[in-house]
């Protein structure tokens, strides 16, 4: 792996939509969300790990909280899904693994959940565990994640700074033809709206022709989906892959706005410029931290409908943001497999190239 001066997506100058961000720009600016992270670099082929998401520091299972989901393309293995989509809560942290990890993953939570304590009688655990594949870097048949690398991520899980780019699940992932990863940001609603925070945190793994900001910076730097069909000749790389998207804030919803909050994560993607292609998972889970939306609290508030729609410009405007942090913030990965023993690298994108495109189309100025 080579290193290097990476940044966010503030650092270029970009301010991607019209909210401000939280003093993190992270998912970890809604109160009380922790984020755990293990990353394996082993060898010539291991390049992957365990990204951890808890939504607060309790006992979920006991004291659960309303979730939402939404699927756009539903080519994955999202383990723990109907569950969710079915009586709207977690019972479980969230959990992000390479595909033929996932076994693994969800083994680890039940593992991890039966051992809080006042859990001595549970008998069912609806552990989530959501996944892309990162076999282009990865050893992804040797599976290279373990129990013990799942549990290492819940505990660890913190407030605080969140890392991104070529860490935990997305240290072996590709976006756009270019290196992948984690990346997060955030949102804060002006008290005419309601005061909340929402957070987002991705695991980038798909393709499309990257936009950032509304500027068409893949196209310019040669390299998106379907090139080899326009007149710029050849191929330019592939859109299949998945993305999963995280969404935490402290609004008191109902599991069903949490859906509909959830849904809105694929504006943020679409503004990237995901191609949403046939074999791409496009998944998001939203939940909500807000104390009286706790399951099996006697009374249950929720947001009114109407004022809803501020929440949903914060969650594209995150999860747009989250996802340029993920590639600007990553490091160029290499690798080699483990059968035909061919060098294998995945380059992170050039910031000189991006400072260069966005100034070009006064989105940001010259250096």
């Amino acid at each position: 792996m080579r290193a290097g001066a990476r940044c966010r997506a503030r650092d270029l100058g970009l301010r991607p939509g019209q909210f401000a961000p939280g003093s993190l720009n992270a998912i970890t600016d809604v109160a009380g969300v922790l984020v755990g992270q293990v990353t394996r670099i082993e060898g010539e082929a291991v390049r992957t790990g365990v990204t951890a998401i808890r939504p607060h520091a309790g006992n979920l299972f006991r004291d659960r909280v309303p979730a939402g989901l939404a699927v756009m393309n539903g080519f994955g293995k999202l383990a723990g899904a109907t569950q969710v989509q079915e009586l709207g809560e977690l019972e479980s942290p969230i959990v992000l693994a390479n595909t033929l990890a996932v076994g693994r993953a969800l083994e680890a939570v039940v593992d991890w959940t039966l051992t809080q304590p006042g859990n001595e009688d549970v008998r069912s655990v609806n552990a989530f565990v959501g996944e892309t594949n990162d076999g282009k870097l990865n050893d992804i048949r040797g599976r290279g994640i373990t129990g013990e690398d799942v549990l290492a991520a819940l505990e660890q899980a913190a407030s605080g700074t969140v890392a991104e780019g070529s860490v935990g699940a997305g240290t072996g992932t590709v976006a756009f033809g270019w290196k992948g990863g984690i990346g997060t940001a955030s949102r804060l609603l002006p008290p005419g709206l309601g005061g909340f925070t929402l957070g987002a945190l991705v695991q980038s793994n798909y393709g499309g022709a990257l936009l950032m900001d509304g500027v068409p910076v893949g196209r310019e730097l040669g390299r998106f989906y379907l090139r080899e069909h326009s007149e710029q000749g050849d191929s330019g790389g592939d859109a299949d892959g998945s993305v999963m998207v995280v969404l935490a804030t402290d609004a008191p919803l109902s599991d069903r706005n949490l859906s509909r909050l959830a849904l809105r994560a694929m504006a943020g993607l679409a503004r990237t410029g995901a191609a949403f292609s046939d074999g791409s998972g496009d998944y998001a889970i939203a939940f909500s931290t807000h104390p009286e939306v706790r399951r099996g609290r006697p009374s249950i508030a929720d947001w009114p409908n109407e004022r809803m729609s501020p929440l949903f410009v914060a969650a594209a405007e995150a999860v747009e943001e989250a996802v340029l942090n993920s590639l600007l913030m990553a490091v160029t990965v290499e690798s080699r497999d483990p059968v035909t023993r061919r060098r294998r690298r995945v380059e992170a994108i050039d910031l000189a190239a991006v400072r260069e495109v966005l100034a070009r189309h006064r989105r940001i100025a010259r250096v």
